[in-house]
């Protein structure tokens, strides 16, 4: 979303030359919330519409990283909860605009982000999971260095089951016993096994919409994640916010856990 307004783009370059000056994420996450009540509240007729003006205005985030360097985004599409609690045209919506909007704009040529999904493929319909896959493919050789991850059909409590499920095979198959693993079993052995395995963990998460809870989104990578919470909500959210959130991040001391 580019300013056209001058005391906005003003405004912007300020902020923009303060973040670049502090400490900045070097991977940021997004809970990409309120598509809908943006949409009702814009007078759609349609509230389902809003997801879709909410996967382009995905580039704009890609773009404003870029520009600072961050080279690691990881964005929430949308939970398990959402596929199995929605509504079924809601869902097949939603399904319809990743497979046409966000898969296909990432995967365009010279693409410059190489991108990742975490999530459950086999609860995705097969040409969402098809169209994913295909955008993984296509920018697996990106030589920019930038990652993004798509969560989608994910869920960071089924994350971890998958994982520690995973280790379970991995070692039982190597001839350990259950006493071996649990005796041996360490923070980066699950860790090796998540949807998200060889990325760094988020420095930052921010969500959209006002809303201030997880909703069950990487419970595991985010233990030391700093937190920001936007009013704005998705569709809406300009450049300006997402300055605010890299300028209120380099306020602050990571502890760690101290």
């Amino acid at each position: 979303m580019r300013f056209t307004d001058p005391l906005h783009a003003l405004y912007a370059r300020r902020l923009r030359r303060q973040v670049a000056a502090g400490r900045l994420p070097a991977h940021v996450g997004l809970v990409m919330d309120g598509n809908r009540r943006w949409a009702r509240e814009m007078g759609l007729g349609d509230p389902s519409v809003g997801h879709r003006y909410g996967a382009e205005h995905v580039e704009d985030l890609l773009f404003w990283c870029e520009a600072l360097a961050i080279r690691h985004v990881t964005v929430f599409v949308c939970s398990t909860e959402n596929l199995r609690r929605r509504d079924t045209a809601e869902v097949a919506y939603l399904m319809r605009t990743i497979e046409e909007v966000v898969a296909a704009q990432l995967a365009r040529p010279a693409a410059r982000w190489r991108v990742h999904v975490a999530g459950a493929p086999d609860i995705l319909p097969r040409s969402t999971a098809h169209a994913l896959k295909e955008a993984v493919e296509a920018t697996r050789d990106c030589p920019t260095g930038a990652h993004v991850t798509l969560a989608i059909g994910y869920g960071g409590r089924q994350e971890l089951v998958d994982a520690i499920r995973d280790l379970l095979h991995d070692r039982a198959g190597a001839g350990h016993t259950v006493q071996d693993i649990a005796d041996s079993l360490t923070v980066d052995d699950i860790t090796r096994h998540l949807y998200t395995a060889g990325q760094p963990d988020p420095d930052l998460i921010i969500r959209t919409s006002g809303e201030q809870r997880m909703s069950n989104f990487l419970l595991w990578q985010s233990a030391y994640s700093e937190l920001y919470f936007c009013e704005a909500y998705w569709p809406a959210f300009r450049e300006v916010d997402f300055l605010r959130a890299l300028r209120s991040y380099a306020g602050r001391q990571r502890r760690y856990g101290a």
